[in-house]
């Protein structure tokens, strides 16, 4: 199989495909909004939205995912139901869904409500394409419902859920695992004590590197909101910042979301902005600044967005463009500059911006050792060596000593994520054109349980699957762990 064949064939078809960017990573994203509710600590100075303004916080009224919501009542059924038919009316695949829960601290609301509104969101997946006509007030059964996504049409490979790190406290991760949640997203927006005590920000830096380690040893991947330009910060700041970050082993995100400080009317920062007492960073800073954090980035960490999705009309000073990522892109390439994160090197996006040499293939596997927050992490991934390309990856952890699952010993590891990446292909499928369904993952699997055994003498393995992936891991050996959410297999 040739490369040109591989193009040949992709081009081919993802004709007719609307928005083909959406699944390019290999999962199908379905955000959902959870209804208004305070946060636990009250207001940071930044944040719009809440209860008076009838939008979860720190979201407004436009953003897509809040105007779907808010026509369906927050309904998370309905919200699934809408944005499945949706992709499907785009030509894109819907059997690999990876769900997020926004809005506001989800762990803050009732522990009743957090449940049904998961169940609610797997039963549209379950349901597909049999909708039920009318609301069911019944009661639902998380468990069964989780069960039988595991062999559904629609089943949901990952579950995010959005928090902050002084709710990420053992009590909420062991919840999280019974919701079936296999990312979370924290807020922690500084790492710096001065500047998120002048946001009122509510947490410490103390909190989110406790986070990070108790999320990681539960197995989960990490993902930070960072926030350059807040009050109380400086260009030269937030770029120790993104260093410190990146380099620190008490921080280092599986992932990131870079989201500029923007002022929006209604919040006490546009007073501040109003009366002199705040300046935002202006569109030419914050590109030589996030295009130097770029480069900086390791290859084990994936930069997810790059702003909030909040129209401009929306905002009344800062950044004041929808396609950021793009004028950093183009001002790299100007200068030569490159970022290793794990976007930029994705073989979907590669080949979406036709930036493949198609003289020179030779894909390899490749091993990372690395430290952070008290345990060993090891990052496997299939590459290709001559575009830099990455086709798969696999992050296996040695839990801290401070692990508290009482299903984890001293003999145990977990793997935290095993993605294949590329246009995703349907449940059962193989195209000769794609890259998931071609043994990658199976490799990076037998070469972790390896390395786990050979290694550092573990002999209980566990894995952090979604919901829908259960059935894959059973393929290997694995088995669900007894009144666990873990896929478990002993190792010899």
């Amino acid at each position: 199989m040739t490369l040109e064949y591989v193009e040949k064939k992709y081009y081919k078809r993802t004709t007719g495909i609307k928005k083909l960017v959406r699944t390019i990573s290999g999962v199908t994203v379905v955000a959902i909004m959870c209804d208004p509710y305070l946060c636990p600590h009250g207001k940071c100075i930044y944040c719009p939205g809440g209860i008076k303004e009838g939008t979860p916080q720190s979201y407004v009224e436009g953003s897509p995912a809040v105007l779907r919501a808010i026509n369906v009542a927050y309904e998370p059924y309905e919200q699934v139901k809408i944005r499945l038919l949706q992709y499907k009316k785009m030509g894109h695949d819907i059997s690999k869904i990876e769900l997020i829960v926004m809005g506001g601290t989800f762990p803050a609301m009732p522990e009743k409500y957090q449940k049904w509104f998961i169940a609610r969101a797997l039963k549209a997946m379950n349901d597909y394409p049999n909708f039920e006509k009318l609301f069911s007030y019944n009661k639902l059964n998380l468990n069964k419902i989780q069960r039988k996504n595991e062999y559904a049409k629609v089943r949901c490979i990952g579950l995010t859920i959005e928090t902050r790190p002084d709710w990420s406290k053992k009590k909420h991760i062991d919840l999280f695992l019974k919701l079936g949640a296999t990312r979370i997203e924290l807020g922690v927006q500084s790492i710096y004590d001065d500047v998120l005590k002048i946001v009122r920000r509510g947490h410490t830096v103390s909190d989110t590197i406790e986070a990070t380690r108790l999320l990681k040893d539960a197995g989960y991947k990490v993902c930070y909101h960072i926030m350059p330009g807040l009050p109380g910060s400086s260009i030269e700041r937030d770029y120790r910042m993104f260093k410190e970050i990146f380099n620190n082993p008490s921080f280092k995100p599986d992932m990131i979301k870079i989201y500029p400080t923007i002022i929006v009317p209604g919040t006490k920062l546009y007073e501040m902005w109003r009366k002199g007492e705040y300046k935002p960073y202006s569109l030419e800073e914050l590109i030589k600044l996030i295009a130097k954090v770029k480069t900086l980035v390791p290859r084990f960490i994936r930069i997810m967005r790059i702003q909030r999705d909040i129209p401009v009309n929306f905002i009344a000073a800062g950044l004041k463009i929808g396609n950021l990522r793009q004028k950093i892109k183009e001002y790299m390439a100007k200068r030569g500059m490159k970022c290793n994160c794990i976007r930029c090197r994705e073989i979907g996006h590669k080949l979406l911006r036709n930036e493949i040499n198609m003289d020179k293939f030779k894909v390899k596997m490749n091993k990372f050792k690395y430290y952070a927050s008290e345990g060993i992490e090891i990052f496997l991934t299939f590459d290709e060596m001559h575009n830099d390309l990455l086709i798969a990856l696999l992050r296996l952890r040695i839990p801290s000593s401070k692990s508290y699952r009482p299903e984890f010993d001293s003999k145990s590891a977990i793997i935290r994520e095993l993605h294949v990446f590329g246009p995703v292909v349907p449940l059962g499928l193989r195209y000769q054109d794609r890259w998931q369904h071609k043994g990658f993952g199976r490799r990076l699997l037998m070469e972790a349980e390896r390395i786990a055994l050979e290694e550092y003498d573990i002999r209980k393995m566990f894995i952090i699957s979604g919901i829908g992936v259960r059935e894959y891991y059973r393929k290997y050996g694995y088995r669900k762990y007894k009144k666990a959410f873990y896929m478990y297999k002993k190792l010899k």
